[in-house]
């Protein structure tokens, strides 16, 4: 004799620990962990293994066995069937979810739903992109620390000096070296290794010059494609506290032997991750109308971060104007 099965979550005989939903005539893709507790509906006690549709008989025997060896042959062939129909819907959901066994949550009413919900991975949103991905930020992974990416500006993947390097987007012609290409603005982050110097203040007095030279005075290749540096003033030389950390900017404004010269700044300040090693962060601006707002190198500064704090501004997904 026959009856039918309500709807409701029964055990998954292919996946044990798994139970999936009979929606009162077929199975669906729905799947979720078995639960702890037994339902307070379900097939009767007695029936084994899954549920049987409309129209089929459950696996058992009931009272005496009648027909002799016929009972047994149709108990065997009705649990093959069984079989086969679980893994036909096993395999039509499997391939309705794209191979993904992640269990599926049930339906909240008795009305079992058409299809199957997406599944959640432990891969982040295309909308919470790591901060790697995110356009709007430097990674400084050896350091620690994030930079926020002032808009019109790029992270590019390769530079000439090998150091984590943010700059404008559009470029121009430089003013001593009409063969080359300058940027209005540029940040670098480097850890400061090739220095026995462990106080922020005197790193940062020594690296300034550095900084100023390899901005203005000469590229990488001894071209000075600013036509060199004239003469220098000094603007600020003052602590200053960085992702958290106390540390030290100086800052200069530049003359050129050709261009408008500009704005550059060593800032140092210890590292957050491991023996706090100094980190030299290096702004360059040019000065005149093209170059970015000299207030930008103090929004850089205060938007410098530790990785993973989001409390402080200009971390990720911030936009930084220029």
């Amino acid at each position: 004799m026959s009856n039918a099965t309500p709807p409701g979550w029964y055990p998954e005989a292919a996946i044990p620990g798994t139970e999936r939903w009979w929606d009162g005539a077929a199975w669906t893709a729905q799947t979720r962990p078995a639960a702890s507790a037994p339902q307070q509906f379900g097939p009767p006690a007695q029936q084994f293994g899954p549920p049987v549709p409309p129209g089929g008989e459950t696996l058992v025997r009931t009272g005496g066995a009648s027909g002799g060896g016929s009972g047994t042959t149709r108990i065997v062939a009705l649990a093959v069937a069984g079989l086969v129909v679980v893994g036909a819907t096993v395999t039509g959901a499997l391939l309705l979810r794209g191979g993904d066994d992640t269990p599926k949550a049930g339906p909240s009413s008795s009305a079992p739903q058409p299809t199957a919900t997406a599944t959640a991975t432990d891969t982040p949103s295309p909308d919470h992109p790591p901060a790697e991905d995110d356009p709007k930020v430097l990674v400084d992974q050896l350091n620690g620390i994030t930079l926020p990416i002032p808009d019109g500006w790029e992270r590019p993947e390769r530079t000439v000096d090998k150091v984590l390097t943010m700059r404008t987007v559009d470029s121009y012609r430089c003013p001593g070296d009409s063969s080359r290409f300058c940027y209005h603005g540029t940040v670098t982050s480097r850890t400061a290794s090739a220095t026995d110097i462990t106080s922020a203040e005197e790193l940062a007095k020594q690296d300034i010059t550095a900084a100023a030279d390899s901005a203005y005075e000469k590229d990488f290749i001894g071209n000075r494609i600013h036509g060199g540096i004239t003469s220098h003033e000094e603007l600020v030389s003052e602590s200053v506290s960085v992702a958290g950390r106390t540390g030290y900017r100086v800052r200069w404004r530049v003359e050129t032997g050709k261009g408008p010269g500009g704005y550059v700044q060593s800032l140092v300040f210890p590292s957050t991750v491991g023996s706090e090693t100094l980190v030299i962060v290096r702004c360059a601006f040019d000065a005149g109308a093209d170059g970015p707002a000299l207030p930008l190198m103090d929004t850089i500064t205060k938007g410098i971060r530790p990785i993973g704090d989001s409390a402080t501004s200009g971390g990720v997904g911030s936009s930084v104007g220029p």
